[in-house]
């Protein structure tokens, strides 16, 4: 739960997170690699003052090489940006921002479709966002986080897809993956209660076909098994007493 003094800096943070997302949707194209792209989000965030949290960010003997995660077609997250991994017309592109701020961390991602895109893809991107939305309606205090999980579950299953069950959302403040953790899948009344002054990564992944994940050889990119495509949306937002504050609105 976070200090009185904490929640101005991480809407800071927040803030800046969320206008370094908007510029990189804004600015990725068909013919660009993922090196390029990711290039400009450092350089952004360079110029906010604010710094990549999942850089060098480390699991094991795991160094994450990228300022951003840069995820395309059946890529479900943690992409890294490459020089050899090009971004093409109809492709689906998933790039996720977390900063840090002055010991903060703000922390967004959205799906967006390269030129004129399948049917199918509009579907599977608004389908996960709205289950964001879903799920975000549910982030009022006294709830329980199986409330959230709940919301986004049924929502996508009812559409026709699938929720990530190895990857989850998760509580932010000083670090990056703070509790509680919050899957896109559950029961109500399960889980943690919320109370004001949580703040919450929410962020459905969604899959066209099965939610199981295969990992590529670079021990960071998560795949979707069957290869079909994959999408994922996240706000950070607030518990208060008010009802849930989206602070990653640019």
């Amino acid at each position: 739960m976070l200090s009185e003094k904490e929640i101005p800096v991480l809407r800071e943070a927040c803030q800046i997170a969320a206008r370094v997302l908007e510029e990189m949707c804004e600015f990725v194209e068909a013919g660009m690699n993922t090196y390029d792209l990711d290039q400009f989000g450092k350089k952004r965030l360079a110029e906010y003052g604010a710094e990549s949290a999942c850089y060098q960010y480390r699991v094991r003997d795991l160094v994450f090489p990228s300022h951003t995660c840069l995820s395309v077609n059946d890529e479900i997250v943690h992409g890294i940006g490459r020089l050899d991994r090009q971004i093409s017309e109809g492709d689906i592109i998933a790039v996720d921002v977390c900063v840090r701020y002055r010991g903060m961390i703000g922390d967004n991602a959205r799906t967006v479709l390269i030129g004129k895109g399948k049917p199918e893809d509009e579907k599977l991107l608004a389908v996960t966002r709205t289950a964001l939305e879903r799920g975000i309606a549910e982030a009022i205090v006294g709830n329980r986080v199986g409330e959230i999980s709940h919301a986004v579950q049924t929502y996508v299953e009812k559409n026709g897809f699938s929720v990530v069950r190895d990857f989850v959302g998760h509580g932010v403040g000083e670090s990056m993956h703070e509790e509680p953790q919050i899957p896109n899948f559950g029961r109500r009344r399960s889980g943690p209660k919320l109370v004001p002054g949580m703040a919450l990564a929410i962020e459905p992944m969604v899959n066209a076909g099965t939610h199981k994940v295969e990992m590529l050889g670079d021990g960071w990119t998560a795949v979707t098994k069957d290869r079909k495509r994959s999408a994922h949306f996240e706000h950070t937002v607030l518990v208060t007493p008010e009802g849930p504050e989206i602070l990653t609105v640019a």
